[in-house]
C-alpha cells in the first residue's frame, strides 16, 4: 500500500521529524470561539505552545510556517493575521517570521504534515493505530483540548 511506503519513509528517512499536534473538537469549542478571528489564533497558541515554551530558541533567527492554499480570501487573511498575532506573542521580538501558503501536493513538508495529521486523527477518531504506531516515536505531544471543559496534555 501507498500510505505503508510514505509511512515507511518518514519513520527510516525523517527520523529527526518532531510531531505535535493540538486535537479539537470544534463543536465543543463555547460560542465566543466559533469566530474564526477569535478561533484560529487561540487554536495556534494552543500548538505551539509545547515546542516553543519547552525548547530553547537559541541560534534561530527566523521562523518560516507555511500553509496549505486556503482557498477563501477572507479566510486566508484571517488565518495569516491568526498566525502573525500568535507569533508575535510567543517569539522573542529577535526572531523574524514568515508566512507562505502552498499547494500541499507541491510542498513535500506539507504533505508529510498532512500524513502524520492524518495518522493522529484515525487513532483519536476511531482508534486505529496501524499509521500512528509508525511514527510514534516522532511525536512529542498531543494536547486534548475542550476534553470534558479542560485541557490535557499528553507528552513524551
Amino acid at each position: 500500500m501507498v500510505r505503508d511506503q510514505v509511512f515507511g519513509i518518514i519513520q527510516r528517512y525523517l527520523p529527526n521529524l518532531r510531531i505535535d499536534s493540538l486535537i479539537v473538537e470544534k463543536s465543543k469549542a463555547g460560542p465566543a470561539l466559533h469566530d474564526v478571528l477569535h478561533f484560529y489564533p487561540l487554536m495556534l497558541g494552543y500548538l505551539l505552545r509545547y515546542p516553543i515554551e519547552n525548547h530553547s530558541l537559541k541560534g534561530i533567527d527566523e521562523v518560516v510556517v507555511i500553509t496549505d492554499n486556503i482557498p477563501v480570501q477572507k479566510k486566508r487573511k484571517a488565518v495569516e493575521k491568526a498566525v502573525k498575532m500568535t507569533l508575535r506573542k510567543m517569539l522573542p521580538a529577535a526572531i523574524r517570521f514568515r508566512i507562505m501558503h502552498h499547494a500541499s501536493k507541491s510542498t513535500f513538508g506539507l504533505q508529510v504534515a498532512d500524513y502524520c495529521n492524518w495518522a493522529v486523527y484515525r487513532k483519536w477518531e476511531s482508534g486505529d493505530t496501524r499509521s500512528y504506531d509508525l511514527i510514534k516515536a516522532q511525536i512529542m505531544s498531543e494536547f486534548e483540548i475542550f476534553r470534558k471543559g479542560t485541557t490535557h496534555y499528553y507528552k513524551k
